[in-house]
């Protein structure tokens, strides 16, 4: 049986068909829907954990346990799990542990373009990279194997493309494993001896893992007549294959780390011309050139962004023509004669963060913001955030900010953090600043979801991945039981309120903390308003409704417009309608 599917979804119909017991993820675009495709096999528990390290510790714990575990999450979501992650690999497993991480090449939905395979040469983890959603399958399975022959997490690398297109997967079925018995092993103790003897262990398991890389049909040799050969993997590899077809020498690498010593060896010594293809670092490139052997790579290709076939076509075309010859490269595709226009990101209408940026522009407030869908509170007409870094630094940041600014900083400067995001990792940065008494004030924006990654549960919302009742953090009694006297609740929707409580707060003389509460619109079964009836009569065309940045309002003829498919009746353009065309 075959179905077309998402390579994220073929994950999940991997974890299904190996066995897995336990995933444990955070949602991080691109690699959201693997838990939650995984969520509909009910012979897989799946949960969302508060963060990335948790997560993985949770699933290494479930593999201590006897059964099959995995973890999902975005390449920044690595950099959370790093601590666990290189311990891990030094200790080993009782049965098989899958980490899935998802790069995201061209930023899509991401603050920075690191390339994962650093982390899995870091940690001396075998990592594994698919082009398509049934290899996506296949080495879900082929992970679990390696790992419990070689007694290591390994890697599944995704990447966007992959990740979130579609191909067809053949469908296989479920083989569950006998769970292994739970022995005492005071080796697994990470302290001097046993750390030592690990590391030597897990340098013995890479020189055995490359050999396995050297004769395992995870890498590819596709042979031509010609004495040009290209290595790639990945999305990189279906680039090539529309550009080239058949006509060049083809290594296709399954297994990114360690690589193939031999087989490399062999590919290269009867061929002329050698072409790394690969997505931002060089990370094939240097270990060919370490091998003695002669390739282009970066001197071809940019670092930075996503490859497209054009792409590779006009940096081969343009950068290396003395070597293809000319009737080498196949067409491929055709640019449009125009440009598409660019679909600026914007809050959605009615969005209750669209109030507090507002607010915070108006208060002239210095803004150090966090990663969530009110990063859009950076971009125009609302400007209102100056920056962000990563999960939590919102609340260090700014406590940090404000011991070199002083009162100045403390008296104009905010922090803002999601619900989600404060649960995975604004909870120290709060405890730092209520510790060490900065009177710094943070805006919890409590959207009660976590609303980037497309609406998945948290530990605030009460309810669990599969939407079941859950345990619920109180944010309220939890910020006050980390040393804070001044915990204040507003509705965002409420402009004067919400401009009195910031004001308010930014004059104490303490740590704060507001919760600026509001579900998001956006949220299935959500009741809204009718849509607000402008009354042109009375519009003066100040547009100082656009001020809001609300995609439902536009100035036509110089007359204010909403649009009824749009508009959700919040009334917060009302509130700062000076002559009462929109209501109020």
């Amino acid at each position: 049986m075959k179905e077309l599917m998402l390579g994220n979804k073929a994950i999940a119909r991997g974890l299904y068909e190996a066995g897995c017991s336990v995933v444990s993820s955070y949602p991080g675009t691109p690699s959201t829907e693997i838990t939650e495709e995984a969520a509909f096999y009910n012979e897989i528990y799946c949960e969302w954990a508060p963060n990335e390290k948790v997560a993985l510790e949770v699933a290494h714990g479930a593999t201590l346990g006897g059964v099959r575990a995995a973890c999902a999450m975005k390449h920044v979501g690595l950099n959370v799990a790093a601590d666990p992650l290189f311990t891990i690999s030094y200790q080993g497993l009782n049965a098989g542990l899958v980490i899935f991480v998802a790069d995201d090449p061209g930023m899509h939905s991401s603050q920075n373009e690191q390339d994962s395979r650093h982390y899995a040469i870091a940690a001396k983890v075998p990592m594994l990279e698919p082009s398509d959603s049934e290899e996506a399958r296949v080495f879900t399975k082929k992970a679990y194997e390696i790992s419990e022959k070689f007694n290591t997490p390994v890697f599944v690398k995704m990447c966007t493309r992959v990740a979130h297109s579609q191909s067809v997967v053949s469908l296989e079925d479920r083989v569950l494993k006998n769970k292994v018995k739970y022995v005492k092993d005071p080796t697994k103790v990470m302290m001097t001896k046993n750390s030592r003897d690990a590391h030597v262990r897990v340098e013995n398991r890479t020189v055995e893992i490359t050999e396995y890389a050297d004769n395992s049909d995870i890498n590819k040799l596709e042979k031509a007549d010609s004495r040009i050969g290209i290595i790639t993997s990945s999305t990189s590899y279906q680039y090539t294959k529309e550009i080239f077809g058949d006509r060049v020498n083809i290594l296709k690498l399954g297994m990114i780390y360690p690589l193939p010593d031999k087989l490399l060896m062999d590919f290269a010594k009867d061929l002329d011309t050698i072409i790394v293809i690969e997505e931002l670092d060089p990370i094939i490139e240097t270990y060919c050139r370490s091998k003695g052997l002669s390739v282009y790579g970066k001197d071809i290709f940019p670092v930075c962004g996503e490859f497209t076939q054009n792409l590779i076509k006009e940096c081969l075309s343009k950068k290396l023509p003395e070597a293809l010859p000319k009737d080498m490269i196949l067409p491929v595709g055709n640019k449009l004669d125009e440009a598409i226009p660019m679909r600026p990101p914007v809050m959605c209408a009615g969005c209750p963060h669209r109030g507090v940026f507002y607010t915070l522009k108006k208060l002239n407030c210095m803004v150090y913001g966090d990663i969530g869908c009110y990063t859009l509170g950076a971009v125009a007409p609302l400007n209102s955030m100056d920056l962000n870094v990563c999960m939590g630094a919102s609340c260090s940041g700014l406590h940090g900010f404000n011991l070199a600014m002083g009162e100045e900083g403390e008296k104009h400067s905010v922090g803002v953090i999601g619900d989600s995001t404060f649960i995975h990792s604004g909870m120290t940065g709060i405890t730092d600043i209520s510790y060490n008494m900065t009177n710094s004030t943070v805006i919890i924006l409590d959207n009660s979801i976590t609303g980037m990654t497309g609406h998945q549960q948290n530990p605030t919302t009460g309810k669990n991945l599969r939407g079941e009742p859950a345990g619920k953090v109180d944010l309220e009694a939890l910020c006050k039981a980390l040393g804070y006297r001044r915990v204040t609740v507003v509705d965002p929707y409420d402009l004067n309120a919400l401009e009195e409580v910031i004001k308010t707060e930014l004059d104490a003389d303490e740590p704060s903390i507001i919760i600026s509460r509001r579900p998001c619109v956006m949220i299935k079964g959500t009741v809204h308003n009718p849509p607000i009836k402008p009354n042109t009569d009375k519009c003066v065309g100040c547009k100082m409704c656009m001020k809001i940045g609300c995609p439902a309002i536009s100035v036509q003829d110089g007359k204010v417009v909403i649009d009824n498919t749009l508009c959700v009746g919040c009334n917060v353009c009302a509130k700062m309608c000076k002559v009462g065309a929109l209501g109020e």
